[in-house]
């Protein structure tokens, strides 16, 4: 019996064909310069996908966009949507107690308080607007 179950288990592995993976898997750049080279740029601006490419902050899904932005960081003048602090709505700029000489951005759901001078981050504030 136990010859039959080892017979068996070798024809298994001998019978098996090594997986031939296609280049790029598991490697999300390999094979990203065969693209340029065939003349690819990808879909929508840059290569970016087009619900991505909608919110202006580099290419980044949303929760690698939160990620980026805390207090203290400074942020690219280029991310988000800027605002005056009249856009702000009412019930954010009295919860929170917004001051009308900072800068306010509103990206991907939040709304960031910015000190105009050095672009640092004041405070960060969830605010899905519709």
């Amino acid at each position: 019996m136990k010859q039959i179950i080892i017979l068996a288990g070798t024809a298994a592995l001998l019978s098996t064909t090594p997986a031939i993976a296609k280049p790029g898997k598991g490697n999300p750049h390999a094979g990203h310069a065969n693209h340029q080279a065939m003349g690819h740029a990808g879909y929508g601006t840059g290569g970016c996908p087009p619900g991505l490419a909608k919110k202006n902050n580099g290419c980044l899904p949303p929760g690698q966009a939160k990620k980026l932005y805390n207090v203290g960081q400074r942020l690219p003048g280029s991310y988000g949507q800027m605002w005056s602090y009249n856009q702000v709505p009412y019930d954010l700029r009295s919860r929170y107690g917004f001051d009308p000489g900072d800068r306010y951005y509103y990206g991907d759901g939040y709304v960031y308080r910015v000190d105009p001078k050095t672009m640092l981050i004041r405070q960060v504030v969830s605010a899905l607007l519709r």
